[in-house]
């Protein structure tokens, strides 16, 4: 990641900027909710996992629920993504009734805590690709950043070396790790919320990890759970990764103002309505992160308003095919595992 540091314009002019932008998405009706997007959207998501839990019910101790396995893990992604735009308030126009939506998608249906999901979504959106801050380039299982590198030991040196090709199986975890996650970050609550999302996590516990065993003989259970989370978790993570690895970090006082900082340090992804729908809208990953609280549906007509505006203005505007875009993610973890990467303090 190339390290970016100092300001470009004014304090005052990037912020006319940026209100210039928004003006314009405003004018056109562009945050507008979209309610009737969305009760398709959800009513289809959530009809197609109840028909595939039914299905599991239906076909019984048989191995032919394999196949039914990798359609629960398509739906609870596609679930997980309405969850995350309920989390941005892009459903509904009052808070409570996003919230509601976000804990039944998140805690409910794909066991993930939406408290604390929410609490680090909204800091890496508050403080994107800025190490120390931005907890999805926190050091972790992969370094970012040289000083990331220079902070391991010479076993996690070594592992470094090879995390481009750890990328792919670490993916298949993300969905374990997000229930762990979950589950520790509850536990340190004492909050009445904490209670009811607790309980919710348990009813998505018994029905995706009890009750296989009710159904199935203790072999195909096991290997049901195992390819439904194993494939929920490389959805997830090949819809995200793309993101930002590989993007500028910012460092120190930058003073980019929110326009530039949101857009060179995002990636969006080339592609038709399809690539939309498979990555739940963080294909348009500039224009999420310009306006949050834009419904998905409104995202890629954003695009068509934002990629000019930057154009004239010579503000980077990546987009790539989702292929380049991988590449682009492996060779950096590649270069930034052998002490290559560009910055990162």
């Amino acid at each position: 990641m190339q390290t970016i540091s100092g300001a470009s314009l004014t304090s005052e002019a990037n912020r006319e900027e940026f209100a210039e932008l928004s003006r314009l998405a405003r004018g056109r009706g562009l945050l507008e909710r979209r309610g009737g997007y969305y009760a398709v959207k959800i009513g289809a998501t959530t009809g197609a996992l109840a028909v595939l839990v039914v299905a599991v019910v239906v076909v019984g101790n048989s191995w032919w629920n394999l196949v039914v396995a990798v359609g629960v893990a398509v739906a609870l992604t596609q679930v997980g993504f309405i969850g995350h735009d309920a989390g941005h308030h892009q459903i509904c126009r009052r808070r409570r009734d996003n919230n509601v939506i976000g804990l039944i998608s998140a805690n409910l249906l794909t066991g993930f805590s939406f408290g604390w999901w929410l609490t680090k979504h909204n800091r890496h959106h508050a403080h994107t690709n800025r190490p120390g801050k931005d907890p999805d380039v926190d050091a972790g299982a992969f370094a970012f950043t040289d000083a990331q590198l220079e902070e391991r030991g010479r076993v996690g040196k070594s592992v470094a070396r090879i995390q481009a090709f750890l990328l792919v199986p670490l993916l298949f975890l993300e969905a374990m790790n997000m229930h762990v996650s979950s589950v520790v970050a509850l536990m340190r609550r004492r909050d009445r919320r904490a209670v009811v999302e607790a309980g919710l996590l348990a009813v998505h516990g018994f029905v995706f990890f009890v009750a296989p065993f009710l159904i199935m003989s203790p072999v195909r259970a096991v290997v049901f759970v195992a390819v439904t989370q194993l494939l929920n978790g490389f959805y997830l993570g090949v819809s995200f990764v793309t993101n930002h690895v590989g993007m500028p970090t910012l460092s120190g006082g930058d003073d980019l103002g929110f326009l530039r900082r949101q857009v060179i340090t995002s990636r969006n992804l080339s592609g038709r309505v399809f690539t939309g729908f498979v990555f739940g809208g963080l294909d348009t990953q500039i224009e999420h992160h310009l306006f949050p609280t834009m419904p998905r549906a409104n995202l890629r007509r954003a695009r068509e308003l934002v990629r000019p505006f930057c154009a004239d203005r010579a503000i980077p505007y990546v987009e790539e095919s989702p292929f380049r875009a991988y590449g682009d993610v492996l060779r950096y973890l590649a270069a930034a595992g052998a002490g290559r990467s560009v910055g990162g303090d």
